[in-house]
């Protein structure tokens, strides 16, 4: 197993207050780098499987990529967008014919098949839809997370499945990194022991928190989804699949204290743009956000010359939700959430989503009978309680797909669908709408918990 100086590897990783957490009682030990063979099961394929992208917002350009970095493996060939500027822009990305470019997703549906699958990235809303009429026409499908905001509509597309010759993954992306198919690994060997419990945060960075679920699409949990699905069905997912048991019953709490008009400062203004006194100071301005740093302008559809982006950013800036003050949205969404889980054989589980955290990551810690096993999204330590041997695990997006978003899962996911659909084996796959159906049930119990203040039992109906 090939070794990584220490003093390199924290270089490398910018010297993060995880990593020397992580390293502190270990001075001495060499890192390891994860490293994964390549899939025996996979094959050179004779010719690219297509793909039609319904949505072509954020997560449809991620998918869309990935044809144009293996464009023997997927050709991208039609797509539904009803807003212009992304329909044309993604058209022009994959070479897609005039008359296989469609504004909705129902439009794909009144023409013939023309492709192997399908690739759900609509709204979080409009899943459903397009997912029970691409089964029955036949098409492969992926289907971005969550898979429905209704329990109902989760379980009909999982019924729908089971009665369609149809392959169906569910974008678990996480479950295709280095990092965490490594925390799978290690928690499943039984080298510790036996597994007593697991504690698992999720930070998600208050600008991001501010950008996607107070300004952002997801801002009011009843015309989207929960934040717990919205956000964490990663999470739930991936407890889950560390677990390796379902889970039995959830208490959850959480509200909405920060972002809200009482805690509006004195001065400030309904958009950053119209002369708030505070603007300079506020860690969620818009102008600083968008117009000075550039990040996350993808939402605000301009132009993809740096000359132009400017006074296009600032026009949405006074037109978008992007441009108006955090504690001025009609956002209900939590902004810290605290979730407890009873898996089977008497595993408890801890889960806290919070907002207003400096950093954008995930933390683990798995506690076992003869060991511990903590990990911060690039490290993992593995402690033996008997032998007092620690060892550190650096985790890295995998080499062929390191320009992938969520540590080369995105693309690690897209290679496994391919591979699913081009040699039609349901059994390559690695998350399944069946894996993924516990998650999302583990998440409505959840925040219907947290709403009502009880204890809910987790059972698939």
């Amino acid at each position: 197993m090939p070794t990584l100086n220490r003093r390199d590897v924290l270089k490398t990783l910018g010297l993060t207050a995880g990593a020397a957490a992580l390293t502190s009682t270990a001075q001495a030990n060499e890192i390891r780098e994860i490293t994964f063979p390549e899939n025996p099961d996979y094959i050179s394929l004779a010719q690219p499987i297509t793909a039609i992208v319904l949505g072509a917002g954020n997560r449809g350009n991620v998918y869309g990529r990935y044809a144009v970095a293996y464009p023997g493996d997927v050709k991208m060939v039609g797509v539904a967008e009803p807003n212009e500027f992304r329909n044309e822009r993604f058209a022009k990305t994959h070479g897609i014919e005039a008359n296989h470019r469609f504004v909705t997703w129902e439009d794909v549906f009144k023409v013939p098949k023309f492709a192997d699958a399908v690739i759900i990235s609509t709204p979080d809303t409009l899943h459903y839809g397009p997912a029970i009429k691409a089964l029955e026409m036949g098409y492969h499908i992926l289907l971005e997370k969550p898979i429905s905001p209704s329990l109902q509509e989760c379980l009909d597309i999982l019924a729908a499945t089971k009665k369609s010759k149809s392959i169906i993954a569910v974008c678990h992306v996480l479950r295709y990194t280095a990092y965490f198919r490594k925390l799978k690994e290690l928690c499943a060997s039984g080298t510790l022991g036996e597994m007593i419990s697991i504690n698992h945060l999720e930070g998600i960075e208050h600008v991001h928190m501010a950008h996607s679920y107070v300004r952002g699409n997801w801002h009011e949990a009843e015309k989207t989804n929960p934040l717990i699905l919205a956000k964490s069905s990663h999470d739930l997912d991936i407890m889950r699949w560390i677990a390796n048991t379902p889970a039995k019953t959830v208490s959850a709490y959480g509200n909405l204290k920060w972002f809200k008009l009482e805690n509006a400062p004195a001065g400030s203004t309904e958009r950053c743009v119209e002369g708030c006194k505070v603007e300079r100071e506020c860690p969620f301005s818009a102008i600083k956000v968008y117009y000075e740093q550039k990040k996350r302008i993808h939402v605000l559809d301009v132009p993809e010359d740096p000359a132009l982006q400017g006074p296009a950013i600032l026009e949405r800036l006074k037109t978008s939700n992007y441009g108006r003050c955090v504690y001025r949205m009609n956002n209900d969404q939590p902004d810290h959430y605290t979730s407890i889980f009873q898996f089977g054989n008497g595993i408890l589980a801890t889960f806290g989503l919070e907002a207003f955290t400096a950093w954008e990551a995930r933390k683990t810690r798995v506690m076992f009978s003869m060991g511990e096993i903590e990990g911060d999204n690039d490290l993992i330590k593995v402690t033996d309680f008997r032998t007092k041997e620690v060892t550190l695990w650096k985790a890295s997006a995998q080499k062929e797909f390191n320009t992938s978003g969520h540590g080369g899962g995105d693309h690690g996911l897209m290679q496994n669908f391919v591979q699913a659909v081009a040699q039609n084996n349901r059994a390559l796959l690695t998350s399944t709408i069946e894996a993924s159906i516990e998650s999302h049930v583990m998440g409505f119990m959840a925040e219907a918990s947290r709403k009502s203040g009880k204890s809910m039992e987790i059972k698939l109906q």
